[in-house]
């Protein structure tokens, strides 16, 4: 990609950036707002998010899309349109609140940069890649995944459902089936006592989980009269999929291989967490 794709490509994305924050509430992660673009920009597609390729310096897989998403995120920062204390939860300052159609990233953002290019040495390629390379623990947990024997991945899947507070009708059961995945049945139990039945359906797959498939499992919600539905996969869920789970009165929670691996991260499910350190700048800088 050429400089001046580049920069139009993060203009685009500026523009994207801000609207998806402002749809969130103006004030989250990075992640929220890539995955609120790919589910639904219709600017950006779902396969140039989904995207991911080869780093020639690491060997590690990456995602192009966030290597260009993180300059568009600095350059909003340096211009004003975001705050953050941390780099990590971002949020819409009073100036990126204010836009409108009108927002044009060449006058209104791209001058402020070059400006403070001029004085700060801008982020390397390099250290950008890596910032969007895939967790490698996360790639390997759901290589395992999709690898493990169907027994094994049904234990796994019980012990993740009930570490979410579902307790699984054994009278109806978790049983493997022969697309790969299990189908079951439980009830989850509110903060006030409410207990809602909830069908279930986990399914080792690479590709996207497309519609027609929500709209099988909510035939089955219907077979056992389930109130709402997890679907659980370790690959991801088209927007069409996405837009299918939210359709009718009773809702599809939708988890793909991402929230799994946040999920067992969460619940310490058959993982010990590890702390590291990145050295800041004062090592590595040469004066």
């Amino acid at each position: 990609m050429t400089e001046n794709k580049n920069l139009r490509y993060e203009s685009l994305i500026m523009g994207e950036a801000l609207s998806a924050m402002g749809m969130l509430g103006g004030k989250v992660t990075r992640k929220e707002i890539r995955r609120e673009i790919r589910d639904h920009s219709n600017l950006i597609s779902e396969e140039t998010v989904d995207e991911t390729r080869i780093s020639k310096k690491t060997g590690a897989k990456y995602y192009p899309f966030q290597y260009r998403f993180n300059f568009a995120v600095k350059h909003l920062i340096t211009a004003g349109y975001i705050n953050t204390d941390d780099n990590r939860i971002l949020e819409l300052s009073e100036k990126g609140r204010s836009i409108d159609s009108h927002f044009d990233p060449k006058k209104d953002v791209w001058p402020m940069v070059h400006e403070a290019e001029s004085s700060k040495s801008e982020m390397s390629e390099d250290e950008s890649e890596e910032d969007t390379e895939i967790e490698s623990w996360k790639e390997n947990l759901l290589g395992y995944l999709i690898k493990m024997q169907p027994q094994k991945f049904e234990l796994f899947s019980r012990g993740l459902l009930t570490h979410m507070g579902v307790d699984l009708d054994e009278n109806v059961g978790v049983r493997y089936v022969g697309d790969g995945g299990l189908d079951g049945f439980g009830y989850i139990t509110s903060d006030d006592f409410r207990t809602t039945r909830v069908a279930l359906q986990a399914k080792r797959w690479e590709g996207k989980v497309s519609a027609p498939e929500i709209d099988k499992f909510r035939g089955a919600m219907d077979k056992y009269n389930a109130e709402y539905g997890i679907f659980i996969t370790t690959s991801d869920f088209t927007r069409e999929a996405i837009k299918t789970a939210k359709v009718g009165t009773r809702v599809i929670t939708l988890i793909n291989g991402d929230q799994i691996c946040d999920l067992v991260a969460k619940y310490e499910y058959y993982v010990e967490p590890v702390t590291t350190y990145k050295l800041g700048s004062f090592y590595t800088d040469k004066d």
